[in-house]
């Protein structure tokens, strides 16, 4: 019975390494499609621009970037994940950008 036990383990712990990234909302991922977003980013693998679970992950705990990051992704900017630029995305829209940023920052680790 102890040796069922140990393979049981053994397999459910192996299965959990290949997991994959948790699911995310297609509401957002289709508002990302539709504001361009896509283009230079993804939610699991960095793109031109940084991946947004590692966007995610840096900011986590620190409620004062929201702003700053929507203004960022509204205006454009750069040096924070090396030296290429953010182009300005105006056209999506303050509030589509703040329901963004919000989801964005709240994704879980993959």
């Amino acid at each position: 019975m102890k040796m069922q036990t140990l393979l049981l383990s053994a397999v459910m712990c192996s299965q959990l390494a290949f997991a994959a990234p948790p699911a995310v909302d297609p509401a957002m991922l289709e508002l990302a499609d539709q504001s361009r977003c896509l283009l230079c980013h993804d939610v699991d693998i960095t793109v031109r621009g940084p991946a947004w679970r590692d966007v995610a992950k840096r900011y986590r705990g620190k409620p004062e970037v929201e702003e700053a990051l929507v203004i960022k992704v509204h205006d454009g900017g750069g040096g924070a994940w090396g030296n290429d630029y953010m182009s300005a995305n105006k056209r999506a829209g303050m509030d589509n950008i703040r329901i963004l940023v919000r989801w964005i920052l709240a994704l879980p680790d993959s």
